[in-house]
């Protein structure tokens, strides 16, 4: 199978993004809806330029979006991001799915004096 490059680099961006419990607690404050930086900022024990760092990483992954309000940068959960990933999820857990009904055909098919032993 041809493996979509592209798409096999953005979804590795994303679960590097995702592997880092600030990130993922970032993601969670914006599932409240949208915040500035300085709001996500606050409850962190860091500075603020390296929460920005945070959220570069996490735009970049395509988790969140940014626009411009005046001086404010307000930050939002990217449905298309959570798309892409539920998405992938997905066609895993269908895999996973045919594989397992196959396996029940399998075991149907047994005789009952195999499937007891």
């Amino acid at each position: 199978m041809l493996y979509n490059m592209l798409g096999m680099n953005q979804m590795y961006r994303t679960f590097s993004a995702l592997a880092d419990p600030t990130r993922c607690a970032i993601l969670d404050m914006l599932a409240d809806g949208e915040r500035t930086v300085m709001e996500i900022a606050a409850p962190f024990a860091m500075s603020q330029p390296a929460v920005s760092r945070h959220l570069k990483v996490l735009q970049e992954a395509g988790l969140i979006t940014r626009r411009v309000d005046g001086a404010k940068r307000p930050c939002a959960l990217s449905p298309a991001g959570l798309e892409q990933l539920e998405a992938w999820a997905t066609k895993l857990r269908t895999s996973l799915a045919r594989n397992y009904d196959r396996l029940d055909a399998v075991l149907a098919a047994m005789p009952q004096t195999e499937k007891d032993t």
